[in-house]
């Protein structure tokens, strides 16, 4: 854990005593009749915290310069004098039409050429200076105002930063960011191989966006813009940021970041905000859907060291998918203790009351269409009663032994570039399926970054690092070196961060980690055995490689196929190295092994898989994801959810969940 940790996040603690519990809260949708009902069903749920404001833009400035702060004044007050903190949103994720249809060069262009017209959100182009001078105005406005107003306990700068655009805009920004990057042409041609299919640039002014083309365009081009969006993205959160701390600087400034999202690298953007915070909707149709989340939430962990924010999650059904379920009794409250159980300091909704209209007017709330009267209601309630009972786990974080490597450039090289032996990688998943055996096994596991310091760990596990720069090279080899275990997965190392194919063979900044070097990579239409050394036989699929060891010895060897007894698993010291897709099994017996060998502990031992335990300080978590089966697991201490005194186990119900102070 990071023991610098935010001082504006431990005045949030403090401040609030302990776990935040609300929601999106959005009067400006309502009557003023409502307000009051909604502050007193507040405070009998237990809220203490509230966002207001996320696409408020058009209630707050109806027309250019012309602010009706009015009805948000009122909102402060009654939150305020009701004990209920205020995360202010400033609205621009959500553009007013005044300011699209009178200045449509802020409006996005998709990568066909298409315009992203008004009606939906995120209908700006990030790089627009008129949007941006807009954008800076109404936040200005909202922090002369509001700064230090009673009621106000954080900033949220916009609002799931996604826009990309191929604008004239974007294109004079890339290039600006291109001469930051690489300082003249030759080291940009350099850099994306310009001499292949004679596409070199001779005047910055020749360099445009990657939009779509009739085939393939430059991988390397793609790369590079991908990067640069992300930083625009950011720029746009740094200048409203900037401007609220300009006027009080005490207050957390956060901004919330999605599950899983390709378009913005929260490795750069982790040290500008105050905390990571997290928008997750985990499927309640999925049984194992709780395992992304898991990896989820551990990533928001990491990104700073310390705990994070749960900004949004939903009490009941969501509104996106083409089959939305609605989670069964007891699922809410099991992801919501879940998240707390990986580091958050924050249980909030999306949202307060469900909506009468608009795209989510069937997205579940914490009070839903039907009221008090509803079973969601009733949970809800319960849960913000029960919450206080943890409150001393708030800003306590857990020791991990275990990393697993998630970097966006690995990411963006292996899935947007295309030209690959197959172009269907989902680096997501594949980095799920060598996480889940750890959280099943009850592992604390931290995910980190090309640039992370990895001497804290003894087993790093490296899921398909298809692009990985000279620093997260080398930094694996000293690991290794330094007697540290490193498990590496197939069509690794392969290429550097300009997304050239490293030599001189593959794969080429792995090639003395693993001990040996591979001539082929063969994508696999169908299954075939792999034999370890033992005799035992599994399946894999997908994917083969043709591995030459110099220095590793062979763990196991293909059965059949092209590649019949060649290596498929090959071990040099304490580094593994997997050629293949082994089947899910096996690859759980392969990482087990060697946490194992490492001499990593569990959090807990002897409890079954579908039992997830995680430690933050003192405190441990039991959650059983279980819908059907009680499930007793060794414990000792205090149960702070019900005060019994535990002695030696502890019973789970189905959907049960524990929170343990051991002594």
């Amino acid at each position: 854990m990071n023991t610098g940790m935010s001082s504006r996040l431990d005045a949030l603690r403090e401040r609030l005593g302990g776990i935040a519990f609300g929601g999106d809260y959005n009067p400006e949708q309502w009557d003023r009749a409502v307000w009051d009902e909604d502050v007193a069903l507040m405070r009998e749920a237990g809220v203490n915290l509230v966002t207001v404001g996320v696409f408020a833009w058009a209630s707050l400035e109806p027309s250019p310069g012309r602010f009706t702060f009015e009805w948000l004044d009122e909102v402060m007050d009654l939150l305020h004098a009701n004990g209920i903190s205020v995360d202010l949103a400033t609205p621009t994720a959500a553009p007013p039409v005044w300011l699209s249809h009178g200045h449509p060069e802020v409006l996005p262009v998709m990568e066909d050429g298409e315009v992203f017209g008004f009606g939906n959100r995120m209908h700006y182009d990030p790089t627009s200076p008129r949007y941006r001078e807009h954008a800076a105005r109404i936040t200005t406005a909202l922090a002369e105002r509001y700064s230090h107003h009673p009621a106000l306990a954080m900033w949220h700068i916009g609002n799931e930063y996604g826009p990309v655009a191929y604008t004239p805009s974007a294109a004079a920004a890339f290039r600006a960011w291109l001469r930051r990057r690489y300082g003249d042409l030759d080291a940009l041609n350099a850099a994306w191989y310009t001499t292949f299919w004679s596409q070199r640039y001779t005047a910055w002014e020749q360099v445009n966006p990657p939009e779509e083309p009739r085939s393939w365009s430059n991988p390397a081009r793609r790369l590079d813009f991908h990067r640069f969006a992300s930083d625009a993205l950011l720029e746009c959160f740094v200048m409203e940021r900037d401007i609220v701390r300009a006027h009080r600087d005490d207050l957390p400034v956060v901004t919330n970041f999605m599950r899983f999202h390709r378009g913005a690298d929260l490795w750069r953007w982790a040290p500008h905000v105050d905390a990571a915070a997290l928008d997750i909707y985990p499927d309640p149709g999925q049984p194992d859907a709780h395992v992304a989340a898991a990896l989820n939430f551990d990533l928001m962990r990491s990104l700073r060291g310390e705990p994070w924010l749960l900004m949004e999650q939903a009490a009941g059904a969501v509104s996106q998918w083409r089959v939305n379920h609605a989670k069964r009794p007891g699922l809410m409250r099991l992801g919501s203790y879940q998240a707390v159980a990986h580091g958050a300091d924050s249980v909030l909704f999306f949202q307060w009351r469900a909506g009468r209209g608009g795209h989510e007017r069937f997205h579940s709330a914490m009070l839903p269409h039907s009221g008090t009267r509803a079973r969601t209601w009733r949970e809800v309630a319960a849960l913000g009663a029960e919450l206080p009972r943890i409150a001393a786990v708030a800003g306590t974080g857990p020791r991990a032994e275990v990393a697993v490597l998630f970097d966006w450039n690995a990411w963006w090289g292996l899935e947007v570039t295309h030209g690959l032996p197959r172009n269907d990688f989902d680096y997501p998943a594949t980095v799920t399926a060598h996480y889940r055996p750890l959280l099943e096994a009850h592992h604390a596991v931290d995910l980190v970054s090309f640039g992370s310091e990895l001497g804290r760990y003894r087993v790093v596990v490296v899921p398909n690092a298809y692009l990985v720069d000279d620093r997260c090279a080398a930094a694996l080899e000293d690991f290794a070196a330094a007697g540290g275990t490193v498990l590496c997965s197939f069509f690794s190392g392969v290429v550097d961060e300009a997304n050239q194919v490293r030599q001189p063979a593959y794969p080429g900044a792995f090639g003395r980690l693993i001990g040996a070097w591979i001539d082929e990579y063969l994508p696999a239409g169908s299954s075939f055995g792999v034999r370890f050394a033992g005799g035992r036989t599994v399946r894999a699929d997908w994917w083969q490689e043709r591995i030459h060891p110099t220095t590793a010895s062979v763990v196991a060897s293909y059965v059949d196929g092209d590649l019949a007894g060649w290596p498929a698993v090959i071990a040099d010291g304490r580094v593994t190295y997997i050629g293949t897709r082994l089947e899910p099994e096996a690859l759980r017996d392969v990482i087990l092994g060697a946490v194992a060998a490492a001499g990593v502990q569990p959090v807990v031992a002897g409890a079954p898989s579908h039992v997830e335990a995680t430690r933050r300080g003192r405190f441990l978590f039991l959650l059983n994801h279980s819908p059907a089966e009680a499930v007793t697991v060794p414990a000792d201490g205090t149960d702070l959810l019900t005060g019994r005194i535990l002695e030696g186990a502890v019973t789970l119900e189905p959907l049960g969940v524990a929170v343990i102070e051991v002594p």
